[in-house]
């Protein structure tokens, strides 16, 4: 199997934002093709559409997390629990590594303004596809 995080690094490098290099990665082996990943992940940049919310990386993590251990029916309140806890554990590993979870909190820590993004981004991309690898 290639390097998931290597794969993640690439596409972000090639332009394609947090959240799409992260989710694209894993596209093939969640039985997604790679334009459906791009755009289902597209509006996740940026800390969803550039708000600066939650990582866009790590909302693709829990996108890859949905697919390979979510629940989908609506009356299965024990599958919901699990699930959400662990989107939990996700998010608190996140933020073990990289210092938090929301995006303007990570350029902060990169001392990198509300406009750009830069290396760190690709490192917090590689970072949520080896979690990916590691956790699911």
């Amino acid at each position: 199997m290639e390097n998931k995080a290597e794969k993640a690094g690439e596409l972000f490098h090639c332009g394609y934002n947090c959240a799409q290099a992260v989710f694209a990665a894993f596209a093939p082996e969640l039985g997604i093709d790679s334009e459906t990943a791009l755009k289902l992940a597209s509006s996740f940049g940026g800390g969803m559409g550039q708000l600066r919310e939650v990582c866009g990386a790590l909302s693709a993590l829990f996108m890859v997390a949905g697919i390979k251990h979510g629940y989908a029916l609506p009356d299965d309140p024990d599958a919901k629990k699990e699930h959400y806890a662990l989107v939990r554990e996700l998010a608190e590993e996140f933020k073990a590594r990289n210092g938090a979870i929301l995006c303007r909190e990570l350029l902060a820590l990169q001392g990198k303004t509300e406009s750009g993004h830069g290396k760190g981004c690709e490192d917090l991309v590689r970072s949520a596809a080896a979690m990916a690898v590691e956790k699911l």
